[in-house]
Formats: structure tokens, C-alpha cells, sequence
């Protein structure tokens, strides 16, 4: 049975764990006056650097594919021409591991897990990417990671860093990780970031109703009671509910007059 560890909501900023009970949405924070975000300023390559060391401790944690996989070349095949997102030079691997995931960082960083690989198909999975492009197109991704940045052990560091990237030890790492696991993404967030992928789709010559095709499938595995830890809360109850994000979709490609795909029955008439 399938494990949904997350994967339209919260893996923009890096996420591999489930979200505790105590999570809330990045933007009440930064709202809020967070302390360290008030006493550090950090610049846009500053904080791509802290990503970079970040992601490069997700990648030796995990089982890469290597370039021959079968599921490495797939990826490629769906990913030809897509090079970068506002200037931020993209990079592609996969995970292999059953879980149904995919993520992508500040620093262009994109990671897709086989699991999702298995459960969608190629455009399925371009609109989940192009989803997560979005966050980092929006700057969720940067936003969230600097928030987890100042409100982990690892402000210290940057205090002292004096504007240069220092290298943060495992233990910096791992606290930015929980403060990772504390910060989701809100509800407005979601859904352009659900648009942007129907866009992104469009603008790759795909139908955008496969956007509506892999929330119906990630629907089906909830309803099916697959494991899915932590990331039931945090796909499926605090971010706009399935259903309506579906029907969010189904909406634009009638508006746009695009035809569903062959054996699809849409959920709205």
C-alpha cells in the first residue's frame, strides 16, 4: 500500500516528512514579527546556498536514480525543455521509493519520487512539476525556507556569517528540517500554484486536464484508506479540499474549451 507523503502542498519548500498537528501557514508568521526575521537580512543568493546544502543532505539521505533508470530517463522525456523558472536554472532527479511525493526548491532543486512516477502518467506528472515550479515561480519556496532558516538553531550560523554562506553542521540541518515540518503552505498559495500548473501544461502543448486527472487519483487513494500519515492533514484538510480543487480545474479547461481526455468523466457538468 502506497504511503501519500505529500504532494501538491508543502513539498515546494523541501518536504519529506509529514507536517505535525502544530503547523501553520508561513504568511501568519512573517505577519507576525518574527523576531529573527526582523534581526537577519539575508539575500536571495544567500539563501539558494543554504538550499543548495539542504537538498544536497535530502539527495545522500535518499536513493537517487541513476541516469540509466528506467525511471531517470522517463523523467527526462517529460521534463526535455524545461531548463529554468524565472532566471533560477532547474534541475531534475527521482527519488526511488514507494512513496508518493515531489517537491521542488528555491534554488531550482526538483524531485520526484517513483511512487508518483507509478501511480500517474507523463502529463500527470508535468502538472504535479509544474505545481511545484509554481511555488518556486510565487517565491513560496523562498519564503518558507528563509522562515525555517531564522526560526531553527541554524539563525545562529547566519548571524555570525556576516553575509557569507556558511556551511551548517547536520545538526543545523536537522533543525531546519523541524522548522520545515512546522511551515505549510496556505490555501491562496495552493490554488495559484494548482493554476500555474494547469498554465504550465497549456503552455507545454499538454492538456490541462490532467492537472484534474491526478487530484482524481490522489482522491481515490485517500478514499481507498492507503497509509498516508502526516500527509492526510496536510494534502487533503488544510489546504482547499480535494473536490474543489478538482472542480477548479474542470472549470478553467471548459472556460478554455478544452476537451477532457478520452474515458474521463468529469466531476462538474
Amino acid at each position: 500500500m502506497k504511503k501519500i507523503v505529500s504532494i501538491v502542498a508543502g513539498i515546494g519548500i523541501c518536504l519529506s516528512a509529514p507536517v505535525s498537528a502544530e503547523a501553520f501557514d508561513i504568511y501568519q508568521a512573517l505577519r507576525g514579527g518574527v523576531e529573527a526575521l526582523q534581526a537577519v537580512t539575508l539575500s536571495d543568493d544567500q539563501i539558494k546556498g543554504y538550499v543548495s546544502q539542504y537538498v544536497t543532505g535530502l539527495d545522500k539521505e535518499s536513493k537517487i536514480a541513476p541516469a540509466d533508470n528506467k525511471y531517470t530517463v522517463r523523467l527526462n522525456r517529460i521534463t526535455a525543455g524545461l531548463r529554468d523558472v524565472n532566471g533560477v536554472p532547474l534541475n531534475f532527479k527521482v527519488y526511488l521509493t514507494d512513496d508518493v511525493n515531489a517537491f521542488a526548491c528555491a534554488d531550482g532543486s526538483v524531485r520526484v519520487y517513483s511512487g508518483l512516477m507509478d501511480l500517474m502518467n507523463d502529463d500527470e506528472v508535468l502538472g504535479v512539476i509544474g505545481h511545484e515550479v509554481g511555488h518556486v515561480a510565487h517565491e513560496d519556496t523562498k519564503k518558507a525556507f528563509k522562515h525555517a532558516l531564522l526560526t531553527s538553531a541554524a539563525r545562529n550560523a547566519l548571524g555570525s556569517a556576516g553575509g557569507v554562506v556558511g556551511t551548517l553542521t547536520n545538526s543545523q540541518l536537522g533543525s531546519i528540517g523541524e522548522s520545515l515540518l512546522n511551515t505549510r503552505y496556505s490555501r491562496k498559495q495552493e490554488t495559484n500554484a494548482d493554476n500555474y500548473g494547469y498554465d504550465f501544461l497549456k503552455k507545454s502543448g499538454k492538456n490541462p486536464w490532467a492537472m484534474a486527472m491526478a487530484f482524481r487519483k490522489m482522491m481515490a487513494l485517500e478514499q481507498q484508506g492507503s497509509t498516508l500519515g502526516g500527509g492526510l492533514k496536510q494534502l487533503f484538510s488544510d489546504h482547499p479540499a480535494t473536490q474543489d480543487r478538482i472542480k477548479n480545474m474542470e472549470k478553467k479547461a471548459r472556460k478554455d474549451k478544452i476537451a477532457p481526455p478520452a474515458g474521463y468523466t468529469p466531476l462538474t457538468k
